[in-house]
């Protein structure tokens, strides 16, 4: 590329050569997510990657793609970039496990209104890590840099995850039945949904002094808590137990997303004194006097993930799920429904 450049272009808002050098900058952390499928250098005009179809008899590909959302703008604010890649990854890999597949490889998708190389590499950063914390190669991307689009010190982020599993694992939600037990694996805060509530409640706050109900963090820093990546503990768990559904408990929160893994004619009784509600949840319901009713159809409420199984093979789930770090705990029921969930 040493001889592609373009004053033209450059002048117009498009500096090519800082393209490069952001490429440059991101290549060791590129270089972190590398797994034995992984057969392809950045910067060709497709990524490739190498199937192992080891114990599959009819392998299925599992795809998803998210971005971020306004939770960007908090990024924006506090000028920090090096985390919100995290919850790209988490956003795409975490739907792909809910299938029953392992995510084998990720790209994104980064359009900014100016290429800042060294925030493009530290967005990057972000991106690698959750490929690591999710074992899928970062095997490309895209910056598209594009002034009178965007403002020059914004960008939007977005992601595609593919993953593998055999026919015979992909979860079936017809196993599903009364009496089946509902646990909960804890979020780490907001995650990457409802930002466009938070950021109205938040508008005229304080995001950096510290604050005692976080234990000494600011609400920007409790906000742009990464979400967190389920890949690994119920990859696990998937090896363990029979696992009959999960759910990413995204937008749309509870209301939403469990019933999206229950059989019609079931639902999720979830004891609510069981809940571990995170500070934050209850500062957004305070501040914004939002009802509880739409903390529980927009939020996450402290459980980013919701797992049945049988109710006697819930301790040796919880128990593997621990094992993997992961603070499980049960929160309710299957029960006769129309409703697909039921909050009491």
């Amino acid at each position: 590329m040493e001889k592609s450049f373009s004053e033209s272009y450059k002048q117009a808002g498009v500096d090519i050569t800082a393209g490069y050098r952001a490429v440059e900058l991101m290549k060791k952390h590129i270089a972190r997510t590398v797994t034995p499928g992984a057969a392809s250098d950045i910067g060709g005009f497709g990524g490739l990657f190498e199937l192992d179809l080891t114990g599959m008899t009819r392998p299925v590909l599992v795809s998803g793609t998210d971005g971020v959302g306004t939770k960007l703008k908090y990024a924006f604010m506090l000028d920090k970039h090096d985390t919100i890649g995290i919850d790209c990854v988490a956003m795409c890999v975490n739907d792909v496990v809910c299938c029953g597949a392992k995510p084998l490889f990720f790209l994104d998708y980064i359009a900014c209104g100016k290429n800042v190389p060294e925030r493009i590499a530290s967005i990057v950063s972000g991106v690698a890590e959750g490929c690591v914390q999710a074992g899928a190669a970062l095997i490309g991307g895209e910056t598209a840099e594009m002034p009178g689009f965007y403002p020059e010190d914004e960008y939007d982020l977005a992601g595609f995850a593919v993953g593998a599993v055999d026919r015979a694992k992909v979860l079936d939600n017809s196993k599903v039945k009364e009496g089946d037990a509902v646990i909960a694996l804890p979020s780490s805060g907001v995650h990457s949904n409802g930002f466009s509530l938070v950021r109205k409640i938040f508008a005229e706050k304080d995001i950096t002094s510290p604050r005692e109900e976080f234990g000494g963090r600011s609400l920007g820093e409790v906000l742009l808590t990464p979400t967190r990546i389920y890949v690994k503990p119920m990859l696990a768990l998937f090896e363990k137990v029979t696992v009959k559904a999960v759910s990413h408990i995204t937008g749309g929160g509870f209301y939403e997303n469990i019933p999206r893994s229950i059989p019609k004619g079931l639902g999720a009784k979830i004891e609510k004194s069981a809940l571990r509600v995170l500070p934050v949840f209850d500062l957004i319901a305070k501040e914004g006097n939002v009802p509880e009713r739409d903390m529980f159809n927009t939020f996450n409420m402290g459980v980013g993930m919701s797992v049945v199984v049988a109710a006697e093979d819930a301790d040796e789930a919880l128990g593997v799920l621990k094992a993997a770090g992961e603070d499980a705990y049960v929160i309710g029921e299957i029960v006769r429904s129309d409703d697909g969930v039921v909050i009491c």
